[in-house]
């Protein structure tokens, strides 16, 4: 969808520039029209008016906040209240993005440069210039991907894959993250410096349970929408389904909200949805289960980082604290070898 099918979800250019600024006090009082954020809170209130403000710089932005609570949502504020919006808003999920490929992705390439390269292909660098680039889930980029991206935002300067010559892309960066992004670089797990890059501007999306005055509105919007959607009966929702969304901690905020609400529509054959408990123990995860076990991002890098500690210690021993046999035996270059070595504070003495 492009940057014009977008437009037409705010109301107008004119509601929301004064003089060419934005006017934070009009983007409040059209919250529902930001491109889809809906609420009233004071917490949601205050993120609006933050957005409004960002929305006037340039600088890069970095959107924390736990999955579901509409990270590209704001991003997409951002960059249509701004002066780039009738420039292209292009979306990357980094975590989708195979490591071999992060390069292409990002630079794009030319004809043949790898064996699948059968066409030159733009990447998402240069489909962003003078628009936005908006980078979800950088957490989850590899280190690869992370020098990459570092590398770029230092000059704005980028050479496609099997090509000699430079290009210059302004795109504005914004990238998400589901996780605090100073606790991964206290695990080793993200550059510090790549961290400082993108952490101009910081934006943190508060949590559903943060914001609970806004749950009716928002239950109110999908469940209308979904009717319309799927040209069933107008539904509504019974008195304890209010109690119980109110009470009910949302560990998968909005996003776990919109599921409840979509499959209550299809599924319920009354007129009035009712759910309760029940809900909480079979159909979403409860708050306890939702604090004894981390989420997939953290669970994976955890898991990632643990063969990682367990790999390079065995490789070691095996070689007798060889670092350049270790190397050949992993077939990995002898400096890359050395600072995953450094990563997880392994040295030759310790195998």
């Amino acid at each position: 969808m492009g940057p014009e099918n977008h437009r037409r979800k705010f109301a107008s250019d004119t509601d929301y520039l004064v003089d060419g600024e934005v006017c934070a006090d009009a983007a409040i009082v059209s919250a529902a029209a930001l491109h889809g954020m809906i609420g009233n809170s004071a917490a949601f209130t205050t993120l609006l008016q933050q957005i409004a403000k960002i929305a006037r710089t340039d600088a890069s932005v970095l959107i924390e906040g736990e999955t579901g609570v509409g990270k590209e949502l704001a991003a997409r504020a951002i960059h249509y209240l701004s002066p780039r919006r009738n420039k292209p808003f292009v979306p990357m999920n980094c975590g989708a993005v195979p490591e071999s490929l992060i390069e292409s992705e990002l630079f794009g390439h030319a004809r043949g440069a790898f064996t699948d390269a059968k066409t030159t292909h733009a990447g998402v660098v240069a489909q962003a210039n003078g628009g936005t680039l908006f980078l979800d889930e950088v957490d989850t980029l590899p280190n690869k991907g992370q020098v990459a991206v570092l590398r770029f935002l230092q000059d704005r300067r980028y050479r496609p894959v099997g090509q000699s010559v430079e290009q210059i892309s302004d795109g504005r960066i914004i990238a998400a993250a589901n996780q605090p992004l100073q606790t991964l670089v206290e695990r080793g797990m993200f550059r510090s410096d790549l961290l400082y890059r993108l952490n101009i501007i910081r934006l943190r999306i508060p949590p559903l349970r943060e914001r609970k005055t806004d749950i009716v509105l928002l239950a109110r919007h999908f469940l209308a929408s979904f009717c319309e959607r799927y040209e069933v009966a107008p539904k509504r929702l019974h008195p304890d389904s209010w109690a119980w969304m109110m009470r009910y901690p949302w560990p998968g905020n909005v996003r776990e909200l919109e599921s409840l609400i979509h499959r209550n529509v299809l599924m319920c054959e009354s007129d009035e949805i009712r759910f309760d408990e029940a809900c909480e123990s079979e159909d979403a995860p409860s708050e306890s289960l939702a604090c004894r076990y981390p989420d997939f991002q953290s669970a994976k890098a955890q898991a990632i980082a643990d063969f990682e500690r367990d790999y390079l210690s065995r490789l070691l021993l095996e070689t007798n604290g060889n670092v350049s046999a270790a190397a050949r035996l992993a077939c990995k270059e002898r400096r890359s070898l050395g600072k995953l070595l450094k990563k997880h504070g392994i040295s030759k003495e310790m195998s």
